[in-house]
């Protein structure tokens, strides 16, 4: 990673921070080195040695890193053995739907829960729970013996990925305040990529494993287990914490910061937040547009985009890696956008770029599907990089870090509803039509709206002004 000073989004992260008592007595904190963990400068008894906030840091990077790397393999393997497992387990093309529509069900009804959980029990170890979650899903969906419990072992799966989806930026904005394009950057980029090398590798694994679809699903939680192991070392490790970012109980965020308010000691700034009513903000409701739109044809493509190649000739291992091309798009450009948005006031030309790119290749799969597969693919996946602007935006969109975090799971769980009918619809329509001109034309026209709702979303103003204007 590049130890040249990354583009700062504008959040105020102080809010999420809990003063120790020798900070509140104004003694001054000093920042750490960068991607470090901030440590008081003050000489506090409950300050960690130097070397045990070092480790601890590394293990949480070592966290984040295969944490990301699990958010998606769940289901984009699903979508590269798509056909197989309808064949498997008979389902019909509308079903086939409802199963390509469970993940941002799953996302918006679990996110919710995240930030109380949290609260309760600590933001660390409802990562690592989310972890086990995901590697006993992954283990139980494979040996399921019809739909109803495929889908159930899939939720199981998917109810670990939600929570994490929602407290894994908060953790990097917690942990890193210096490093936040940095860290979110190295996040997005783990996201992207694990993304990646479940569409391209999960057809020819299974093929050299001699197995059926059963052992192409399964083998991905191997790699779940090992993510498991490090934030088991985070919860355990409680007093290596600094803390600054840890409270005394070892449960990190605490209850008051993930419900929006804030320590009285950091003054009337912080004070914003408890008093924000997001569902009558603007830009709260274009931003949930936005992530709901750009996550709709997100999981379209994980879910569709293998069957709409091998429905026009290309060999299955060739459409799991044409998967694997769009998704893997994301591994450079969800580092490179953040800090490009950052830089502007008004990120509504990105949003009309990445949009423009998904209009190309939408009109390439319908008239040459096959003849131009490989362009299309790369333009899906510069046009799929509207989750790390989406993600660059809420950050953007708050002066404070606890308006962020409200923010946040409002933007994600609202759009995750939002993104619900549109793969179910796109199954339903492919089943009836017997072709994908007209679920591709939907595909396309989900990309209006979206870039309506983005240019509204990247206007130069916060949930905060917002509030006093309506004041």
């Amino acid at each position: 990673m590049p130890d040249e000073p990354q583009p700062q989004i504008p959040v105020e992260t102080r809010t999420l921070t809990r003063p120790t008592a020798s900070t509140a007595a104004s003694a001054p904190e000093a920042r750490s080195a960068p991607g470090s963990v901030p440590v008081s400068a003050s000489a506090s008894g409950d300050s960690p040695a130097p070397g045990a906030a070092l480790r601890y840091t590394r293990l949480l990077v070592i966290g984040i890193v295969l944490a990301a790397l699990n958010l998606r393999p769940a289901i984009t393997s699903l979508g590269a053995l798509l056909e197989e497992v309808r064949d498997g387990l008979h389902m019909s093309g509308s079903v086939a739907g409802v199963l390509t529509s469970v993940p941002p069900l799953c996302f918006a009804v679990f996110g919710f829960t995240a930030p109380r959980l949290a609260r309760r029990y600590g933001a660390g170890a409802i990562v690592c729970a989310g972890m086990v979650a995901i590697t006993a899903g992954l283990l139980i969906r494979p040996f399921a013996g019809g739909t109803p419990a495929f889908l159930a072992a899939s939720a199981f799966a998917l109810m670990g990925i939600a929570v994490s989806n929602v407290l894994m930026p908060v953790i990097v904005k917690r942990y890193f305040p210096d490093r936040v394009g940095t860290m979110t950057g190295l996040y997005s980029m783990a996201l992207a990529f694990g993304t990646a090398v479940a569409a391209a590798a999960t057809v020819p694994m299974t093929e050299a494993l001699g197995g059926g679809w059963r052992t192409g699903l399964g083998i991905w939680a191997v790699l779940a287990a090992v993510a498991v192991l490090p934030w088991l070392g985070l919860v355990r490790d409680r007093g290596a914490a600094p803390p600054s970012g840890r409270e005394p109980s070892g449960r990190g965020l605490s209850g008051r910061e993930l419900s929006g308010g804030a320590p009285a000691a950091h003054g009337p700034a912080t004070g914003q937040a408890p008093g924000l009513r997001l569902g009558r903000s603007r830009t709260a409701w274009a931003l949930a547009c936005f992530f709901g739109l750009q996550a709709t044809g997100a999981y379209i493509t994980m879910g569709w985009m293998p069957q709409v190649f091998r429905d026009a000739g290309v060999p299955a291992g060739t459409a799991g890696l044409l998967l694997a091309v769009t998704m893997v798009m994301g591994v450079p450009l969800a580092f490179v956008i953040p800090g490009l948005a950052a830089r502007m006031r008004n990120q509504g030309p990105i949003v009309v770029g990445l949009g423009v790119c998904g209009l190309t290749a939408f009109s390439g799969l319908y008239f040459a599907p096959a003849g131009g597969a490989w362009l299309w693919a790369v333009l899906l996946g510069i046009s799929n990089c509207s989750f790390p602007l989406a993600l660059t935006m809420i950050g953007m969109r708050s002066r404070s870090g606890a308006g962020v975090v409200r923010l946040s799971a409002f933007a994600q769980s609202t759009g995750y509803l939002i993104s619900i009918p549109g793969p179910l619809l796109v199954g339903v329509l492919y089943q009836h039509t017997g072709g994908w001109g007209l679920p591709i034309a939907l595909m396309a026209g989900f990309l209006v709206p979206q870039m309506v709702a983005g240019v509204i979303a990247g206007q130069d103003r916060t949930i905060e002004d917002e509030a006093r204007m309506r004041d």
